[in-house]
């Protein structure tokens, strides 16, 4: 009802909201995908600014009226959303024209700005190809004047773009993707080295339309990961790298800087690199979010950190059964065992089902001092929880009221059952396998 409501109004306002150009085109393989949802980039958020049907046959179009200004747009197309998008720059003078394959990407077939920016880009994607192909070719005379040959091109054709790209939305891209060109012939460790020490020249990071954009955070990225030191330590080498990264970015916002910080945070979070992870919280993210106040980023990192490899177990309290009578103990008061296994799991999912009764018959497998398992059943109400318990007598049993509200299974993060813990008899987390098969393999590597 709200629907019609609305599309009622939009027919009163004609000439308000006239369309004026349009985002077309087609995706393959058709079929593939359903919807196409459009948003404008802002520095640090995306606003939703509409959505369209994708036709069986491929075809859709995003209708653009006057309200719709110019900027960087982004075309979601699947979920999970962050992963499959692409920008697209729109200067409220042209209609954009595109095709999409799920392999190849996106192809610009009109709109000027966006065929100027795709074309430098597969231009200097091939001339640093040429370049990298010299390096790694050991089986002929290197010919110094071919290199020299195509450091020139290198440099005619970024010159070239610039001055075709002068007024447009895309200059400023092509101006901040400026690769460093040696004047002279240099072999391949220093060539890298000159990239990597001038992989910022360009860059302004207080560019509002790159900003808008995913350029910084593809920049960043590409440094931090594709400049990696392959002499050092993988943790090693990206830290490096993160701390020469924010030398780069010193005089930009804090906002950008907590928004581009927090980017790299989270991939290297399912990376599972902790200790790299609580290196940019504790270096960098914890001050941004107090200076921005933003709580909700300090109690992640605060809470990642807690939970991470090498860090004390958090602890609660729970109630156990001594000479018939029910007390009150804590998890750090536990002892008698080498290790301690948390498992979260719970009565209604069913991957605990499958898995619990394997934990079970692995503990009674090893001694008491050995193992000791402390299960967490997160639970709506008690009654099935409490039945099941009695199938698992060598488990203390733990229950967890409010489920996913539960304040223990909040302190560590738990977002999903079976969830695991390994501690060591300390309450040190020691380690956390995504399943039971993980979880006995860490024992076995013990034995």
């Amino acid at each position: 009802m709200k629907i019609k409501y609305f599309l009622l109004i939009l027919s009163f306002a004609p000439i308000i909201l006239l369309a004026q150009h349009s985002i077309k085109g087609t995706f393959s393989p058709a079929g593939e995908f359903e919807i196409a949802l459009l948003y404008k980039v802002e520095p640090t958020v995306s606003s939703y600014v509409t959505n369209t049907k994708i036709e069986a046959d491929g075809h859709f179009e995003f209708k653009l009226d006057s309200t719709i200004t110019k900027g960087m747009y982004r075309l979601v197309y699947a979920l999970p959303q962050e992963e499959y998008n692409f920008d697209i720059i729109y200067n409220g003078k042209e209609d954009i024209q595109l095709a999409f394959n799920s392999e190849t990407g996106v192809e610009f077939s009109a709109s000027r700005e966006n065929k100027l920016l795709e074309s430098y880009t597969n231009s200097m994607f091939m001339i640093t190809n040429s370049i990298g192909s010299y390096y790694r070719d050991e089986n002929i005379e290197k010919d110094s004047l071919a290199l020299l040959s195509i450091f020139k091109t290198q440099r005619e054709n970024q010159k070239s773009f610039e001055e075709a790209s002068k007024g447009t939305m895309s200059s400023h891209f092509i101006k901040a993707n400026a690769l460093y060109i040696p004047e002279k012939v240099v072999d391949a460790k220093t060539y890298v080295q000159l990239l990597k020490t001038h992989y910022f020249d360009h860059v302004d990071f207080n560019n509002e339309v790159l900003q808008r954009s995913k350029f910084l955070t593809e920049r960043m990225l590409n440094y931090v990961f594709g400049m990696a030191d392959q002499s050092k330590e993988e943790s090693d080498a990206y830290i490096e790298n993160i701390i020469a990264f924010d030398k780069a970015m010193k005089d930009a916002p804090l906002a950008i800087k907590k928004s581009l910080f927090t980017d790299l945070w989270e991939q290297i979070v399912d990376l599972k690199l902790e200790s790299v992870a609580n290196f940019i919280a504790e270096n960098y993210l914890m001050d941004l979010a107090v200076n921005l106040n933003d709580q909700e980023l300090l109690r992640a990192l605060i809470l990642y950190k807690d939970t991470s490899i090498g860090s004390n177990a958090p602890d609660f309290s729970f109630e156990v059964n001594k000479k018939e009578k029910t007390a009150s103990q804590t998890l750090s008061e536990l002892n008698g065992s080498d290790h301690y296994v948390l498992v979260f799991w719970s009565s209604t999912c069913s991957h605990c089902l499958e898995e619990i009764p394997q934990l079970h018959e692995f503990s009674k497998s090893l001694a008491t001092e050995k193992l000791k398992v402390i299960a967490i059943g997160l639970e709506d109400e008690p009654y099935a929880w409490k039945n099941l318990t009695y199938e698992y007598p060598n488990f203390l049993h733990v229950y967890g009221d409010g489920k996913w509200d539960n304040e223990i299974g909040d302190s560590y993060g738990v977002t999903a059952t079976p969830t695991y813990f390994i501690l060591s008899s300390d309450k040190k987390i020691v380690g956390k396998p995504e399943d039971f098969e993980g979880l006995k393999a860490l024992f076995v590597d013990k034995d």
